[in-house]
């Protein structure tokens, strides 16, 4: 008697999780420029402030701001694509900005642009040096430590951009009337746009303040559209633009410090925004992946002129918003950029925002990292007397070269490097005492909290 005969069962196909997802390219396109344009204020904010902190001239501002969105393109690209070991192949995108860009100007300003450069390039290779000593590192970099070096970067940045309005105290025209009045009213509209609109449009109320304010500039004089007509329809960005690079690791010091702390940013990044897709991930596989992402493309800035290229969370939000997490939208996004990269009439309009404009926008956006700090400072037990006392020191000595230029003048030259940048003084002394505190001898906290202590309140 023959045996029955079973039907064959195929295997249903493996699901293909929403960040694999494909979509129709038209649809993929439309939301990768949305992308584009929550992520834009961030690159042109970066180079104006290159631009007038550097006093550089319109036509450099111009490659500057070229090549600042040809990398941005190309570092989403490979953060979100993934190739061989980089990029974590999750919906990223990459910008210049923050406290790289911070520590860029105060090395060009001391040195020169060519040594500014070499840090650059001298700072993308250590990372890749120190890579595999990564996870070893870690531990020293507890949100104390980088919430402390985050609101000293805040600070520091917020300055920066009150300088594009008022200028240097002591110049000529120093916070002129009508340059702190275009401010306000620039800070004014975007609080408008954030209380107004709703969705993807209040996400991009930076950027429709920037526009607002530089008609607002316009209507009253202040805006010159002649350079809008020169030049030509395409261009490449210019290699070197600030000549041979100058490799002194003594300047790039405060550079590869923060890359450290750089790297523990990423693999915050990285466990965010892979959550926000709801993918789980290897953190030894995938943090890497995104660290040699970034020095990729840091390197690749670095030939070009820019500071450090790091990756952003400011998509997160839109992800949240839109529903989309396809890795492949912020793929188009990079394409989109690399595009606008190459038509420098693009970079030539973006150019004629007035300083005061783009100032008023950039206080908005840096105070925003020093409130990013902030939140992260409440996750590090502030109650504590030990974390109180390292958090206040290294404010303090992180905020004291920002708050007193020149303080350190008198010390020598390799001196003032060090102390001269407060985000690195800052993080390496929150560092070091975190490492006093909490790593040798194990010590137990002195301060005991009642809620993890029941009855330690009637004992005090």
């Amino acid at each position: 008697m023959s045996s029955p005969v079973h039907p064959v069962r195929e295997s249903s196909p493996t699901p293909v999780h929403p960040v694999d997802e494909s979509r129709p390219v038209g649809r993929i396109l439309l939301f990768g420029v949305q992308h584009v344009l929550v992520m834009a204020a961030t690159p042109i904010s970066a180079i104006f402030l290159m631009s007038a902190t550097l006093r550089l001239s319109p036509g450099l501002t111009v490659d500057l701001l070229s090549a600042a969105l040809l990398l941005s393109g190309v570092g989403s690209l490979i953060q979100s694509l993934g190739p061989w070991k980089f990029g974590p192949r999750l919906p990223f995108v990459m910008l210049p900005g923050g406290a790289p860009l911070i520590l860029f100007l105060s090395i060009a300003q001391a040195h020169g642009l060519p040594t500014a450069t070499g840090a650059v390039l001298l700072t993308a290779a250590f990372t890749f040096v120190v890579l595999p000593l990564f996870a070893r590192l870690l531990r020293f970099f507890p949100p104390l430590v980088i919430g402390t070096m985050i609101v000293i970067v805040g600070v520091n940045l917020v300055k920066v951009g009150a300088l594009l309005v008022t200028g240097q105290p002591g110049t000529p025209g120093f916070a002129d009337p009508g340059a702190l009045g275009l401010a306000f009213a620039t800070i004014g509209l975007i609080v408008v746009f954030t209380r107004l609109l709703r969705g993807v449009l209040r996400q991009l109320a930076v950027l429709l303040g920037l526009v607002a304010g530089t008609v607002l500039a316009f209507a009253l004089g202040q805006v010159h559209l002649g350079s809008l007509t020169s030049g030509q329809l395409v261009g490449l960005p210019r290699p070197l633009p600030f000549g041979a690079p100058v490799f002194d690791v003594l300047a790039a010091l405060p550079l590869m410090l923060y890359s450290l702390a750089s790297m523990a940013e990423a693999t915050g990044q990285t466990v965010i925004n892979a959550e926000a897709v709801g993918k789980k991930i290897d953190i030894r596989k995938d943090v890497p992946r995104t660290v040699r992402g970034d020095a990729l493309t840091s390197l690749l800035g670095g030939f070009l002129g820019l500071p450090l290229m790091v990756t952003s969370g400011e998509n997160i939000g839109i992800v949240r918003v839109t529903g989309v997490r396809s890795r492949y939208v912020t793929a188009a996004a990079g394409l989109v950029l690399v595009v606008l990269g190459f038509l420098t009439p693009v970079a030539r309009a973006i150019t004629v925002m007035p300083p005061a404009v783009v100032g008023g926008a950039a206080m908005v956006v840096f105070a925003v990292i020093t409130v990013l700090g902030v939140q992260m400072l409440q996750r590090a037990r502030l109650e504590d007397h030990t974390s109180m006392v390292t958090c206040a020191v290294a404010l303090a000595l992180g905020l004291l070269p920002i708050l007193v230029p020149g303080v350190y003048d008198g010390f020598p030259s390799g001196a003032r490097i060090l102390l001269g940048s407060g985000v690195a003084v800052g993080a390496f002394t929150a560092a070091l005492l975190n490492i006093v505190f909490h790593h040798l001898g194990r010590r137990r906290d002195e301060t005991v909290l009642p809620a993890e202590a029941p009855g330690a309140a009637a004992r005090v």
